[in-house]
């Protein structure tokens, strides 16, 4: 009985002392563009590297917007500062990354990163 009682007592101390967050990142490309260019001159550079992200918090499983709203706004981030209007640039590498964290389901961030590479053709 007393065996039962020390192990009750360290398993709940062992809950208490540990940590109940989660995250987690997952680099993946969803850019299905397929341009080809035949690079055979040196009439560019790679000027910059951009990124945009976007983040929503839920509590309870409620609230925020939803995964493909995320992913729109973070790369809608990204070309406004690319600034791409009026010149003869183009984005490359474009690389798309989320990370959750917090504590499920009472409140976790949903956080989408996208990044890439500005080119400029001369």
């Amino acid at each position: 009985m007393k065996t039962t009682g020390l192990l009750l007592i360290g398993f709940i101390l062992s809950l208490g002392l540990s940590s109940c967050g989660v995250n987690r990142a997952q680099v993946f490309n969803q850019n299905q563009n397929n341009t080809q260019v035949q690079l055979n001159q040196n009439n560019f550079k790679v000027s910059q590297k951009i990124q945009g992200s976007a983040e929503v918090s839920y509590v309870l499983f409620f609230g925020g917007a939803k995964r493909t709203q995320l992913y729109r706004e973070a790369y809608q981030n990204m070309l406004d500062e690319a600034g791409l209007e009026g010149s003869s640039k183009a984005i490359t590498n474009v690389l798309t990354e989320e990370h959750v964290g917090g504590v499920p389901p009472f409140y976790y961030t949903r956080t989408v990163t996208v990044s890439a590479y500005v080119v400029e053709f001369e």
